[in-house]
């Protein structure tokens, strides 16, 4: 029996593929390459949204696997009660790392250091020169501590930190230091003058940054968001930034698209970058690694890498 792939890239673009595969390209367009019903292995189109990433998924009644190219499911999860039971959800763990780790850096380091006033002021020939702070002896809290959050850890120990904690579901050591339970951020949050958001978007974590959350974080803080825009409540925030007490990079928003007119785009304070974590130069490469590795274990029946749940269990 061929077992039928559907990959977002072009077959011939990825080294190593394994043999006796049937390759489908299909990302997202509006004609599918052929019968969902004969796909075993669905590779989920990379930042096209929620609406395209189901739309195949009710007819894929013979698929065993769906891998994401994130490491978020949220996207996908909508359409996980249309398929089979014991189908495989597979995410992008690994891949996104480097890319969304430098970009929180960037975040942090622009925010603090007033890039985008400069920008202002070279768009209008003005020499804005003045004290700013440093990232140097700040304390910085990560608050979910996966692959990602330990790549962002990575790149901030030579900038001489004070100190950073660590927050994850559940408690855990690690050779940096502990990582604390999401309980404890009551009293770690007034300690941090940067807060990186990296959880994922769940039940339990979606509007994790309320109100409550952002009255106890110290004033003039911080708050990175590299997760997703659901994780924050996009009106309490707008009051912190409004008031002039804390300070905001957001990769992410929700809404998300932002559209044109919503009043966090002319905020005080804040910083947006339009969801660029992930799509960098560095994307496809890790991609590509992963993809081979999955289908050649998919192949040879060999456990996968990154099952995140498996349907109907």
């Amino acid at each position: 029996m061929t077992y039928e792939v559907w990959l977002p890239f072009p077959p011939d673009e990825l080294d190593g593929l394994p043999e006796g595969l049937d390759y489908r390209h299909w990302n997202g367009e509006e004609d599918f390459p052929a019968d969902p019903a004969d796909c075993a292995f669905y590779v989920v189109p990379y930042m096209k949204g929620g609406d395209v990433s189901v739309r195949p998924l009710a007819d894929m009644t013979s698929v065993q696997v769906v891998q994401t190219l994130s490491a978020g499911i949220d996207h996908v999860q909508p359409g996980l009660e249309l398929l089979p039971r014991g189908v495989r959800l597979c995410n992008a763990r690994g891949v996104h790392d480097a890319s969304t780790a430098e970009l929180a850096l960037t975040l942090i380091l622009a925010s603090l250091r007033g890039i985008p006033d400069f920008v202002r002021g070279q768009d209008r020939e003005e020499w804005r020169s003045g004290f700013r702070p440093a990232l140097a002896d700040k304390s910085v809290l990560i608050v979910g501590y996966g692959a990602v959050g330990s790549a962002i850890e990575d790149r901030l120990a030579p900038f001489e930190l004070a100190r950073v904690a660590r927050v994850a579901r559940s408690a855990r050591e690690t050779a940096r230091g502990p990582v604390h339970p999401i309980s404890a951020l009551r009293e770690l949050l007034p300690e941090a003058d940067v807060v990186v958001l990296i959880t994922p978007l769940t039940e339990q974590t979606k509007g994790l940054a309320g109100a409550d959350f952002l009255a106890r974080m110290k004033d003039g803080a911080l708050l990175v968001n590299v997760a997703r825009g659901g994780v924050v409540d996009t009106k309490a925030l707008l009051a912190e930034l409004e008031s002039g007490r804390l300070r905001a990079a957001l990769d992410v928003t929700d809404p998300e698209p932002l559209p044109p007119g919503h009043p966090l785009w002319h905020a005080p304070n804040v910083l947006i970058s339009p969801h660029v974590g992930g799509p960098t130069s560095a994307f496809f490469p890790r991609a590509q690694r992963l993809l081979v590795d999955q289908l050649n274990r998919f192949v040879n029946r060999e456990p996968l890498r990154n099952v995140v749940l498996t349907t109907g269990s």
